[in-house]
């Protein structure tokens, strides 16, 4: 009797853990509309939105735009329930930038953030924040 509950209680420990190494958000794979406003502390004029399309699928579910003259890569992504989260690391001819972002999906749509740290020589940091929001648009070609 004793070794029927211990190996219930190890199939039930086994089956709790493989449940969550294979957790994923609410999100549809497919392509995505993003739409990033960026926001910096101290300068005069707001930037204006940009947008963008992208394939998200549950294995590549960090939304990104890369940047023509920057090295960025993407890092330690972690998921926990519908949200996705990361550190970015960004190495330029003039700047880098290190930072941190997170997105919560539901189904069809997410919000997300991004907040950054830029270090550029003879200005110092500038803080930047991207508030992004995404909506599926259709599959991916």
């Amino acid at each position: 009797m004793t070794m029927r509950i211990a190996l219930t209680g190890i199939m039930a420990v086994s089956f709790l853990a493989s449940s969550l190494a294979f957790a994923e958000p609410n999100m549809r794979e497919g392509k995505w509309e993003i739409t990033v406003k960026t926001e910096m502390p101290g300068m005069p004029a707001q930037i204006p939105p940009i947008k963008y399309t992208q394939c998200i699928t549950k294995k590549e579910a960090v939304p990104h735009q890369p940047e023509q003259d920057k090295d960025c890569k993407i890092i330690n992504v972690k998921t926990s329930g519908d949200t996705v989260s990361w550190a970015v690391q960004c190495h330029g001819k003039e700047s880098s930038m290190n930072g941190s972002g997170k997105v919560t999906y539901g189904g069809d749509i997410f919000d997300g953030v991004i907040d950054m740290a830029a270090n550029v020589p003879g200005q110092g940091s500038m803080k930047i924040l991207q508030k992004m929001r995404g909506k599926r648009i259709g599959e991916c070609k």
